[in-house]
């Protein structure tokens, strides 16, 4: 059997990957801040939340399809922006837009990607948004604004919940940086695990892709403190598609960014990487919902795992919603095929609940009830 007929869940990924990956490479994936105590209360919030059961209801015809920004997707989620994807398999951007191709769905291409944002959203057909982080004094990061725009994006993600990178231990205990720093332990963690190692040789070591313009020398753990109200107002001035805001968690801002001008805001705790103490995102996804109305686009992201989560975050107030570190589970697991495979049980899933719930139509926090 393939590595890929045995991905059933998310967590079958997680295993599968966990046994192939690099311990390094694993646990900067798989990782949350601190003592991940705010990871696992992401996951305990989501669970806590019930889908309430429909009987006698006609769900023969169900559709997963949704609306997003004036366009059809063809799921209520996409992919979420990653950094450095390349990590878990050779490749595994191009395969990410690929399937944002094929599904139609926006594909994050994260600031740190490790394929130029180029080549992503040509791959993609044009079914990409390119996230955004403002770093040091901010020359570089409009540098990169004006690139995405001559590229063909129509939607900017700015993460705005990362002013200072969150200590993750157990990136740290492996001595986790990027580019590389290879030392003993790191040399005898890759001796361990030959089948990445050697593709990874004979692919070449993965690098951040979007910084080889003169000048601009990207630094991961840079401070991104500076960023204000004043350079949000400066970048929906510089960009005239979608300004979307990701990594809020709080009513009173997301207020404040609605009366700004940007489009769409995501409620994102940064999957529990940044700041451990942080509400869970589910929590507090109705109150900014209540506080936006019912026709503002609101998005999310953090611990989901199934397509029943996905339900919970749309019967929540989210109109759409984005998987991360699971896809890069299954890439790592089975690469393209694994991939597809979680994405057709995570559309089991889902389709799944909703016929158990009476939905036959996913509408943002509207659906249709059958």
């Amino acid at each position: 059997m393939g590595a890929a007929a045995q991905i059933h869940s998310t967590e079958d990924a997680r295993q599968l990957a966990k046994r192939r990956l690099p311990w390094m490479v694993f646990d900067y994936i798989d990782g949350a801040a601190g003592t991940e105590t705010g990871a696992a209360r992401n996951r305990a919030a989501l669970d806590a939340i019930p889908l309430r059961p429909r009987i006698l209801r006609d769900v023969s015809e169900r559709s997963l399809a949704t609306s997003l920004f004036g366009a059809t997707a063809e799921r209520p989620f996409g992919i979420a922006p990653m950094g450095m994807c390349n990590l878990s398999r050779a490749g595994a951007d191009l395969m990410l837009a690929r399937l944002a191709a094929r599904e139609k769905v926006p594909h994050g291409v994260s600031t740190v990607s490790s394929t130029p944002l180029e080549e992503i959203i040509e791959t993609a057909q044009g079914h990409a948004w390119f996230q955004l982080y403002f770093s040091g004094d901010g020359a570089g990061t409009f540098k990169l604004v004006e690139r995405a725009k001559a590229a063909g994006y129509k939607t900017l993600v700015l993460t705005v919940d990362v002013p200072e990178v969150g200590r993750r231990p157990r990136e740290l205990r492996h001595g986790f940086k990027m580019p590389f720093k290879i030392g003993p332990r790191q040399f005898i963690d890759f001796a361990l695990h030959p089948s990445w190692s050697l593709s990874t040789l004979i692919e070449g070591k993965p690098q951040m892709a979007n910084f080889d313009m003169p000048g601009f020398d990207f630094d991961r753990t840079e401070s991104r403190a500076r960023a204000t109200w004043e350079t949000l107002a400066r970048l929906r001035e510089a960009w005239p598609g979608n300004l979307v805001v990701k990594g809020v968690l709080d009513v009173d801002d997301a207020v404040a960014l609605k009366a700004a001008g940007v489009d769409g805001i995501q409620v994102s705790s940064h999957g529990a990487r940044q700041l451990e103490s942080a509400p869970a995102p589910i929590t507090v996804l109705p109150q900014i919902r209540a506080a936006l109305g019912t026709s503002f686009p609101l998005f999310y992201d953090s611990g989901l795992r199934s397509g029943e989560d996905v339900l919970k975050a749309i019967s929540q107030g989210a109109d759409f919603t984005f998987f991360g570190r699971a896809l890069q589970f299954a890439i790592a697991a089975a690469g393209e095929s694994g991939l597809h495979q979680l994405w057709d049980v995570l559309s089991d899933e889902l389709s799944i609940a909703m016929a158990q719930t009476g939905v036959c139509q996913i509408r943002g926090n509207n659906n249709q009830i059958c």
